[in-house]
């Protein structure tokens, strides 16, 4: 029978945590959220020797037990509480060799709790780059414990830190230092009031509530008998602690750490000094941005094409090879078109996802952090909150949450309330299926229209935090102040196994999250469409037929029918000149009649399925709608698309698959984005795709906040309906008086 032991993973941020934890746990790994708390939560397994299973938990980063955030907080209370199912028998710190004094202060912190520790030096690979020697037999005689030197890059050092963790009892659990000589008298107090509790253990939930928040308020049910301490007080001693554990590692280091003073450093500086360049720092940013989104629009071209056709197959072969009936339609038209609407973006996103891991990978990314705060503080906002709406262009819920390394409230709440502006990669499957409908393929300066909208949306959505953020800061009458310090990573080749782990989670967590809800909603469209209560929708194909026998096709299907059928002659004309066919009239004129036969009944059949359609339940639900999205330029389709997307943006398109398929003839294999360009207003007799049309659903959809995800998550973090409902209501009202600006000046 096997054993299995927990294994806290624990360090600073930007030590490669995540790299050793995707080293231990490969593939068997999953994210999910701390119950009743909407913080990320990353666990895996890891199979070790002797029958030995290591369920592996990479508590969110932190820079010492004295937490200023809620991530930190939950960090430190899985270490308090014995209790948790998550407490762990071993801890694993991991430390990057370049910054090993400050993270070893994590390390003594941990130590002193009695938890057995491991200490994994990371980046080992640097060491002679950056010259760097250490002597581990001291160093590990001088922290009483055991050291993994690690190099995920060239996967050395894994093997020993799972020795360690396997022999994880023999490890000391005696701490570093003595705290108690920062104040001995209090401490001496301590132990009497609660002689069965650890001392540090004690004095970590006391401190607790001066830092962030209460934990494990039931660990010390009477309070009183530290009421002589003043937060101020406690505050002090707090710095007094972290002095006395850095007199201890300043020692250790001076005997084990060594480092040659002149390698490698001049590299490095002068990188800095170009990407926070005041001027050039901007522009390459700039033209970053431009290359990604390129590459979104050229890169995912043909798979995204194999993509559309594959599922437009698929649908053909369900209604071809199922028997005819109700699962067939329901398989055909509501499944499989609505969870395609959405596979189709799956490229695009992947991209976006690579390249974001990338910029973070390299140690770029907080070049960016620290090059926005000097943007960001006029607007009332600091550096740190860029990570927020950087992190948007993937997700607004993670970046909402993200703001809790944010410890002014002001500061923190506009962040909150701006966030949702930024572009998600919800948007993006919407932005791109409008962009290939509106905007002609061409180029400016080497780059395609497509990708310079693209792009000039997402510059839209992070201008429109700024001047929400500005606004907000000279409304809201909150007093703050704060400092912005942000720790600058050594620079370095990406790891691809780690990349390739980040773009895989993070589209399978977009993919499965969507289709999830695109599915449930694909559903409920395709009954609404394919049922109705009047005798318009039971006797649309009677009614259909009498009309085009007394009046003919409809004006659109009429004109349709007649290019496709002079296309036809030409080629057979053409075919029978160049001797490719060698037939005469007779067979001339039955094969143009064959072909006209089979034209008008595709434009019956399809005139019938928009009939039934328009009176089905859906039909009469969009009617209700459209004068409120009629002065946008929208008809009743996209009406029901942009309600049903209030669910989560991506079911915009998954919802036009779902309705252009209700109905549709079984031999129109054409893709979504045909079908879309296809469609023609019945009022205006013009696409209902248009450039102004177009325009104002892409600036609808840059500012409004259709995500009911989000607004639940806003709530949450703020601990306030006020908050979201403001957001709701401003971003709704903006979003629409824009699109109808938009689309009346253009139309």
């Amino acid at each position: 029978m096997s054993k299995q032991i927990n294994v806290a993973l624990i360090g600073n941020p930007n030590t490669g945590k995540t790299s050793v934890f995707n080293q231990l746990t490969g593939l068997k790994q999953k994210v999910g959220n701390y119950p009743g708390i909407t913080v990320e939560k990353k666990e895996g397994v890891c199979k070790l020797d002797r029958g030995i299973k290591a369920h592996i938990l990479d508590l969110p980063g932190t820079y010492s037990l004295n937490t200023t955030s809620l991530d930190e907080s939950v960090a430190v209370e899985i270490l308090l509480n014995k209790k948790d199912k998550n407490h762990p028998d071993v801890a694993v710190v991991v430390c990057d060799v370049e910054n090993l004094k400050r993270n070893l202060l994590l390390f003594t912190q941990i130590k002193d709790l009695r938890i057995p520790t491991i200490l994994v030096i990371n980046m080992a690979d640097r060491m002679s780059r950056s010259g760097i020697s250490l002597d581990i037999p001291l160093l590990e005689e001088k922290l009483d414990t055991k050291i993994a030197l690690v190099s995920t890059r060239n996967a050395t050092g894994i093997d020993r830190l799972k020795e360690l963790i396997i022999g994880y009892q023999t490890l000391s659990a005696d701490p570093n230092i003595d705290p108690s000589v920062i104040a001995p008298d209090y401490f001496k107090k301590l132990e009497e009031t609660f002689p069965e509790q650890e001392r540090y253990k004690l004095w970590l939930v006391i401190t607790q509530d001066v830092n962030f928040m209460p934990i494990e308020k039931q660990l010390i049910k009477d309070r009183s008998s530290f009421a002589t301490k003043s937060k101020s007080e406690l505050k002090r001693l707090q710095q007094k602690e972290t002095i006395l554990r850095y007199q201890f590692i300043n020692g250790l280091l001076k005997e084990t750490y060594h480092v040659d003073r002149n390698a490698a450093k001049g590299f490095r500086a002068g990188l800095d000094k170009v990407f926070t360049h005041k001027i050039f720092g901007y522009l390459i940013f700039f033209l970053i941005l431009l290359a990604i989104f390129q590459a979104i629009y050229g890169w995912s071209k043909y798979p995204q094409g194999i993509i559309e056709d594959f599922f437009a197959m698929a649908s053909e072969w369900v209604r071809t090879t199922l028997p005819p009936g109700v699962f067939t339609e329901l398989l055909a038209e509501g499944i499989l078109s609505g969870i395609g609407g959405i596979v189709v973006f799956v490229p695009q996103i992947a991209f976006l996802f690579l390249f974001i891991a990338l910029l973070e990978e390299t140690g770029y990314m907080s070049r960016v952090v620290f090059l926005m705060d000097k943007l960001m503080r006029p607007f009332g906002l600091s550096g740190k909150s860029v990570v927020p709406l950087i992190s948007g262009t993937a997700c607004a819920i993670p970046a909402v949450m993200a703001t809790r390394t944010i410890e002014n409230w002001k500061e923190r709440l506009i962040t909150i309330l701006v966030t949702p502006f930024t572009t998600c990669s919800a948007r993006l499957p919407v932005y791109l299926i409008i962009v290939a409908l509106v905007i002609p393929e061409g180029r400016f300066l080497g780059l395609s229209y497509q990708a310079l909208t693209l792009m000039l949306l997402y510059l839209l959505g992070f201008g429109a935090a700024i001047v929400s953020a500005m606004l907000l800061n000279k409304v809201l009458k909150i007093k703050s102040r704060s400092f912005f310090v942000i720790e600058m990573p050594g620079y370095k080749a990406p790891l691809l196994k780690n990349v390739a782990y980040t773009v895989w989670e993070k589209t399978k967590s977009f993919v499965v999250g969507a289709g999830k809800i695109i599915l449930a909603i694909a559903i409920i469209l395709w009954f609404l469409g394919s049922n109705g209560f009047s005798d318009d929708f039971e006797n649309a194909e009677n009614i259909v037929r009498k009309r085009i026998a007394t009046n003919g096709l409809s004006e659109f299907n009429a004109l349709a029918m007649a290019d496709s059928l002079a296309v036809y002659k030409k080629a057979l004309k053409d075919s029978v000149q160049k001797k490719v066919y060698r037939i005469g009239d007779t067979a001339i004129n039955d094969s143009i009649k064959f072909k006209t036969n089979e034209l008008t009944r595709q434009a019956t059949n399809q005139e019938i399925a928009s009939y039934r359609l328009e009176n089905s339940y859906m039909g009469h639900l969009g009617k209700v709608i459209a004068p409120v999205v009629r002065p946008l330029g929208y008809d009743w389709k996209i009406g029901i698309a942009v309600l049903t997307s209030f669910a989560a943006r991506e079911v915009f398109v998954g919802t036009l698959a779902t309705i252009y398929s209700v109905g549709s003839d079984e031999e129109n294999t054409d893709t979504i984005t045909q079908r879309m360009g296809a469609e023609i207003d019945p009022i205006t007799k013009k696409p209902v795709f248009n450039l102004a049309s177009g325009v104002s659903l892409l600036l609808f959809y840059a500012f409004a906040m259709q995500c009911m995800s989000t607004l639940a998550v806003v709530k949450r973090e703020t601990n306030s309906w006020k908050w979201p409902a403001l957001q709701l209501v401003f971003m709704s009202v903006f979003a629409y008086l824009v699109a109808l600006a938009a689309y009346q000046l253009l139309s």
